[in-house]
């Protein structure tokens, strides 16, 4: 008989590993951990062998002479060890892995129940059905013991049995296993996180097998050969043989091997829709509409309905006297005692045949119904206190007018405010007081200020006006006295250009018959003088609009309706003009320069044409979508340009990105008549009849990935609409975030 072993840490964990399957081994119990030291490692805990219990080890542990003797001398050697001999009376003290080493064969790795089985890591539930649990060393059948215990006893088993919470179920004996203390411990070990061995040191010194210092000699100190630098010839002309063969078609790459799809069967007329279906059975499927469904019965369609359903003979009769197609009821609610007198219904027949009819005559319509949650369609735009500052409320109104105000425009240090009304007068107001500093006449007669604009030079203090078929330049002595002097000092230098009498004086004088404009004319004295007027343009139709380049040297003036020479060009420090088309397509509107670049802007009533000077050619064309264009304004940048339209639209172009508008804007209810961008500040705003001015956040990023944010941000109003008119001009202050807006009602005011 062989010498057999405790059970112990190791062969629990083989058990472990052999035994996936096994679920709910342990109860809810906590383990006891009085075993464990003060360290958390279970302590060599000593068992005390009394004589008796010697016998009883060499009576039950029976060996042959050889392993019999093997153990005598493991016996004699720990009674040294512990210096005394067994004596019957006397106590041994024996420690545990000493023991161990006793009961333990080198040849054996488990109990007797573990090698009795042969059946091997394998599902135990194979062996439900049959009456043996697996096979022995001799391969006969080992018969599933008997376990008869119902609930009771396994109850009265867990009250009485103080190792109940400690004891698991072996599949693979089918028996009752109490965990021994060594199981015990690995499990406290494995449930607290450490490791399975107590005797293991996750803290050991760290033993620097490659040292950190650097060696001065190599371990391997041999040169390179020389073939390791020169690229290899063989190779070279086995790949260019290769991938000759590939260009002449004779070589073809092997195509990647496609798996064999298996055969998928289903269910033709299973109703799961994670069936896999061919695609006529999805197609057919995906088409199918359900029938519409009845409606279910009411009071009225019961046998006893109550009394308040029951119809009267005048209700009766009015029933019988409708159109089967306009009754409510195809029948007449009648009251029974008992179901078996209610009689056959004599329109069952005619109602299934109709019905059937319907569903097979009637065609069907699928809607698709899309849910979106409203707040999703909303841009998620700032908030307009984060975009401060912008105008918000009235500061100043300058009255004084006695007409439709048309143009105002501020000079560019933000102090003086010009303003031209219907009857041909043009006011000069101080902006931070709104006194009348000074009103200029003299113009024609009853011919209104169409359009008036300050000149950007600094050094300069001139104000074209348009009146009629002239632009008059003005200067109005506001301001600093030595630059309104040297402005009248610059006019008087300049010098009319004369007409030579050769040949070339003959074919400029052709010319300028020619020309639509006339030779510039200067005031030299009398009452325009003294009202300001220094330089006269004459020009052949009215003039609508004036614009300045940004230097201030060259203007544009249009004339609405005049041929090919809608747009002239005119020069202030040479005193000539010129007309930069041979031929103008469409009415011109409206004409702008580019702040940085020779390019011009010409609006039409439906597109806006941008030429470059230089060159004499058209760069590009822009679809508005607008039926009529009333006002330009471009941005300080030159990159982006919003158009104002008599069909309550304001466009914003991105020209870098298409032409077509980036975004448009529909918040004005009548015509825009005006619209502008501030110098400085990220802000646009536009004018309307509707007597409102709408300002707007617009911020232009230096990033050309990132598009321009638009953020509509307030509505100012106080103007009053007359003459169906509102708002005509508008413009901001060159310094600060204010707005000047000018209207029909005759005032000017200021939004700040």
């Amino acid at each position: 008989m062989k010498v057999l072993k405790k059970r112990s840490i190791s062969d629990l964990k083989s058990d472990n590993a052999s035994s996936k399957d096994e679920v709910d081994l342990f109860h809810t119990k906590p383990i006891d951990s009085e075993d464990d030291d003060e360290d958390g490692n279970t302590s060599e805990s000593d068992i005390l062998l009394s004589d008796d219990e010697v016998g009883e080890v060499e009576s039950e542990y029976e060996t042959s002479e050889d392993e019999e003797g093997s153990v005598r001398e493991e016996i004699d050697k720990l009674i040294t060890l512990e210096g005394g001999d067994i004596s019957k009376k006397q106590q041994l003290t024996i420690k545990q892995p000493e023991l161990s080493k006793i009961y333990t064969d080198d040849a054996d790795t488990s109990d007797e129940e573990d090698l009795r089985n042969t059946v091997g890591n394998i599902p135990m539930e194979w062996y439900d059905d049959f009456p043996h649990i697996g096979y022995d060393l001799d391969g006969k059948t080992i018969m599933k013991p008997i376990r008869n215990q119902d609930e009771l006893d396994k109850f009265l088993n867990k009250m009485e049995n103080p190792d109940f919470w400690k004891t698991i179920y072996d599949k693979s004996t089918a028996q009752d296993h109490v965990l021994t203390p060594e199981e015990l411990e690995l499990v406290n070990r494995l449930k607290s996180g450490k490791f399975y061995d107590g005797k293991m040191d996750p803290y050991e010194p760290y033993i620097d097998f490659f040292t950190n210092e650097k060696m001065i000699h190599p371990v391997n100190n041999i040169p390179e050969h020389k073939r390791s630098f020169i690229p290899s010839v063989l190779e070279k002309r086995k790949v260019g043989k290769l991938v000759h063969a590939i260009k002449m078609g004779i070589l073809k790459p092997r195509k990647p091997k496609v798996p064999d799809e298996e055969v998928k069967f289903y269910d033709l007329w299973s109703d799961n829709k994670d069936d896999p279906k061919t695609h006529s059975e999805l197609a057919r499927q995906k088409m199918h509409i359900p029938a519409p469904k009845l409606t279910l019965p009411g009071h009225e369609h019961s046998y006893n309905p109550p009394p308040e359903y029951l119809p009267t003979k005048d209700e009766i009769e009015e029933w019988k006297q409708e159109e089967p197609e306009d009754r409510k009821l195809n029948f007449v609610p009648k009251k029974f005692n008992c179901l078996r007198k209610v009689p056959q219904y004599s329109n069952y027949v005619q109602e299934r045949f109709s019905r059937c009819l319907d569903l097979y005559l009637c065609p069907r319509q699928r809607k698709m119904k899309v849910n979106i949650d409203p707040e999703d369609l909303i841009p998620k735009l700032p908030k307009p206190s984060d975009l401060r500052p912008f105008p918000t409320f009235q500061a100043i109104c300058y009255r004084g007018h006695q007409a439709i105000v048309r143009s105002i425009s501020v000079d560019h240090t933000g102090q003086w405010l010009a303003s031209g009304d219907d009857n041909g007068i043009v006011r000069i107001w101080e902006v931070a007081t709104a006194r009348c500093v000074k009103e200029i006449t003299g113009f024609i007669a009853e011919s209104p200020i169409k359009c008036l604009s300050w000149c950007p030079n600094p050094s300069v203090s001139l104000l074209a006006v348009a009146v009629s078929k002239t632009v008059v330049m003005v200067n109005p002595s506001v301001g600093d006295r030595l630059i309104y002097q040297a402005t009248d000092n610059f006019i008087q230098s300049l010098e009319l250009p004369e007409m030579n009498t050769d040949k070339e004086g003959e074919e400029d004088m052709k010319q300028t018959k020619r020309s639509p404009v006339s030779p510039w004319t200067k005031v030299q004295s009398g009452v325009q003088y003294q009202d300001g007027h220094r330089l006269l343009i004459e020009h052949t139709k009215e003039v609508s609009k004036v614009a300045w380049h940004g230097k201030g040297d060259y203007f544009a003036s249009t004339l609405p309706g005049n041929g090919n020479a809608q747009v002239l060009l005119h020069q202030l420090t040479k005193l000539r003009s010129q007309n930069p088309f041979s031929k103008c397509k469409g009415a011109v509107q409206c004409v702008l320069f580019h702040p940085s670049r020779p390019f011009l802007f010409v609006a039409t009533q439906r597109y806006v044409r941008v030429y470059n000077l230089v060159k004499q050619e058209l760069i590009k064309k822009l679809m508005t979508n607008a039926k009529w264009i009333s006002s330009l304004a471009i941005h300080p940048e030159g990159d982006n340009l919003i158009v104002g339209s008599y069909d309550c639209r304001l466009s914003w172009f991105d020209m870098d990105l298409s032409t077509k508008p980036f975004h448009t804007l529909t918040y004005h209810k009548k015509a825009v008549r005006a619209c502008c961008f501030h110098r400085k500040y990220p802000l646009f705003a536009s004018g309307g009849d509707d007597g409102n001015v709408i300002v707007s956040h617009g911020m232009v990023y230096s990033d050309l990935m990132q598009n321009p944010l638009i953020v509509p941000v307030k509505v100012l109003k106080g103007h009053r609409v007359e003459r169906n008119l509102g708002v005509l001009d508008c413009c901001f202050h060159p310094n600060q975030p204010w707005i000047f807006s000018s209207a029909a009602d005759n005032t000017i005011r200021l939004f700040t």
